[in-house]
């Protein structure tokens, strides 16, 4: 279940941390709640120094009686996969809470959940606009950054001449493969660097160690990813893949990637080759 809004005593609590000179990730501890929630509720009421708790409750009241009033939308319109349209948009909102506790943007985040929590996997920028409730400069920033990361990609409707954003079923296969070959540039990047400098050194010896660190947990990600990606890889009418026969908990296949450093290895900084 979602959390409940928060109450005119959280935002005392929230000022007066603010007072006390507090970052959003203390004042969240206190309050039991997200760093994001504490941090959008600051944001919206005028920043850390302009932030007033009795002001910025009747500003949520007035948004809450704003949105009650507010008139239905009609039953087909609501939800086109047929559900009900609070549910999705608490599931929404949940995902795109945690999204952004990895460190996504947060209307980014909103817009991936969106996305998500769609049969179609399939949105326009106006629909998104719709859902979400902002600008569309907001979405085609969000979008941008989404397709750098390789988590959706574009898609043309000649007939109705729209553009639709796809999220796909290997979309997290393709993010990590992605970072994969960031990595590794990195990697190669650091080595070269640490040569320059002299691995005797103490910064020559921190980037080799960070290349040969980069290195080996890329190759195992590239890995294990391809090999889950084969596992579950979505079917096509008429075929079956291996995931039609699940993996016994607690098994391992023979032939997957050890994701960890052999034991007693020294992760931090691996023996020089």
């Amino acid at each position: 279940m979602p959390r409940q809004r928060l109450t005119h005593q959280d935002r005392r609590q929230i000022a007066a941390g603010l007072a006390d000179g507090l970052t959003y990730a203390e004042i969240a501890r206190r309050l039991h709640r997200p760093t994001s929630t504490v941090t959008r509720e600051v944001m919206r009421n005028g920043g850390p120094t302009a932030y007033r708790a009795d002001q910025a409750h009747r500003s949520a009241e007035r948004r809450v009686r704003r949105r009650t009033a507010a008139a239905p939308e009609p039953a087909a319109a609501r939800d086109p996969d047929g559900r009900d349209p609070r549910t999705v948009r608490e599931v929404t909102d949940q995902l795109a809470e945690l999204l952004v506790h990895t460190g996504m943007p947060q209307m980014t985040a909103k817009v991936l959940a969106a996305l998500y929590t769609t049969d179609s996997g399939s949105l326009t920028s106006a629909e998104l606009v719709r859902r979400l409730q902002v600008s569309p400069a907001s979405i085609s920033k969000a979008v941008g950054y989404l397709e750098q990361q390789s988590l959706i990609r574009r898609e043309r409707d000649p007939r109705r001449r729209t553009e639709h954003y796809v999220i796909d079923d290997d979309v997290w296969y393709q993010a990590m493969t992605a970072a994969a070959r960031a990595n590794a540039l990195l990697a190669d990047a650091a080595l070269g660097h640490a040569r320059t400098l002299g691995p005797s050194t103490g910064a020559g010896a921190r980037l080799e160690t960070m290349s040969r660190f980069l290195t080996r947990v890329g190759e195992d990600l590239t890995r294990s990813a391809e090999r889950w990606h084969r596992v579950y890889a979505t079917p096509r009418a008429g075929e079956h893949t291996p995931a039609d026969q699940p993996i016994p908990s607690g098994v391992r296949p023979a032939d997957a990637p050890a994701t960890g450093p052999p034991v007693g290895a020294d992760a931090t900084r691996p023996a020089r080759s």
